[in-house]
């Protein structure tokens, strides 16, 4: 155990970029997990950290379940863990974990393919349902939010280390998925539940969800071999993408059960 006094230590500097720079891990090749929750989950996963950072008062409590988790323990005054969390309620451990950027699309697995979405919630929340529903990649077309930011690490609730996630992908790069490409269209195409009803939706497919306020764009509109309706009886001009994913890809899970 390394008990750190100082804010301005090196080791804090660091920590304190990855935990609110919302790229920063792509330039350090680590990111940044904060608090028992997601710590937990990424050690359920296979995760093993670098380092282990605690606040002191947590080291008092739990100590030595957390000396054997990593190679490096860092032990930090409360108030100087709190200078470097991006909480307003800061947690009182964190984790670093070594990051690469994963390059290679596996062109025949069920997909979630975000086009541009920005907000860092909504993106989580999707990654979130895409774990839960049994998909194993994520792509992120250039201009989505950081996939790896503590924001979306946070509304993620651990299910990045369950996926394949590529991001900046290029559109082109697309065209050679093996699955059927599907996305939302408010005003034209079949209605979700009809094509589940009629066991015309296919359930190893690739979901599009677009940009907040634009959709999806044109050039991925014309890819999708279906372009699908979700019924809102109670006249909501649109969803939100979030909710509207969890729908879609719940839908095509239940299509083979």
């Amino acid at each position: 155990m390394q008990l750190i006094t100082s804010r301005d230590n090196p080791h804090v500097k660091v920590w304190r970029r990855l935990a609110q720079e919302t790229t920063a891990y792509r330039k350090v090749g680590q990111f940044w997990l904060e608090g028992d929750h997601l710590c937990r989950a990424a050690l359920e996963r296979g995760v093993r950290p670098l380092q282990v950072v605690l606040t002191e008062s947590l080291w008092t409590e739990q100590g030595e379940q957390w000396t054997g988790v990593a190679d490096q323990v860092f032990v930090l005054a409360d108030a100087t863990f709190a200078s470097l969390s991006g909480l307003e309620s800061h947690a009182r451990m964190g984790f670093v974990v070594a990051w690469a950027a994963e390059k290679k699309v596996l062109p025949d697995v069920a997909t979630v393919v975000l086009d541009r979405l920005q907000d860092a919630g909504n993106v989580g929340a999707i990654l979130r349902c895409a774990s839960a529903f049994g998909y194993r990649q994520v792509l992120a077309i250039k201009g989505t939010a950081a996939l790896w930011s503590p924001k979306v690490l946070r509304a993620g609730m651990g299910a990045h280390f369950g996926l394949s996630l590529v991001e900046s992908v290029n559109e082109g790069e697309l065209v050679d998925l093996q699955v059927p490409i599907l996305t939302t269209n408010v005003h034209e195409g079949p209605f979700l539940h009809e094509l589940l009803r009629r066991g015309e939706l296919p359930a190893q497919c690739a979901w599009v969800f677009g940009h907040e306020g634009q959709g999806v764009s044109d050039s991925l509109l014309a890819l999708a071999q279906h372009q699908v309706r979700i019924a809102q009886p109670g006249g909501e001009e649109s969803l939100n993408v979030a909710t509207a994913a969890a729908i879609c890809l719940h839908a095509s899970a239940t299509a083979v059960l």
